[in-house]
């Protein structure tokens, strides 16, 4: 029953629907523009995309690829460690909420408030892991 799952784990499910909806973003955008024989072949004949929606989308993915595997990390060790709750939980909203935010700013363009809302995600991965040694 959900209700007797820590909330990280919650997030960390909804991390990875996350992480999906950016994966289907990157191809889709990479498949308007060079086409669906392009994406169902092997690729290589070396062409990249080169709008900035597709170069933005695939961008974005990537920097979620970087933080990703710490927030996984680190709300399995909270969890494990029975440290749910709290600061870290409070990192684990920041960092997924920051993350969710920063993708239609990333692909629209935005600077500045984009890189402050990656820097709100940092801080959250920094609260998990405070919670988890202090």
């Amino acid at each position: 029953m959900a209700s007797n799952v820590p909330a990280e784990m919650l997030l960390l499910a909804a991390s990875v629907v996350l992480l999906v909806v950016q994966i289907f973003i990157q191809s889709g955008t990479m498949t308007k523009e060079l086409g669906g024989d392009w994406n169902a072949g092997p690729r290589d004949d070396g062409r990249k995309p080169t709008g900035a929606v597709a170069g933005r989308a695939e961008r974005a993915l990537k920097n979620y690829l970087e933080t990703f595997p710490a927030f996984v990390g680190l709300a399995l060790a909270l969890a494990v460690t029975g440290r749910t709750g709290g600061l870290g939980l409070i990192g684990a909203h920041l960092w997924f909420w920051a993350r969710l935010v920063y993708l239609p700013l990333y692909l629209v363009g935005v600077p500045k408030v984009r890189s402050a809302v990656w820097l709100v995600a940092l801080i959250g991965l920094g609260l998990m892991l405070a919670a988890l040694v202090l």
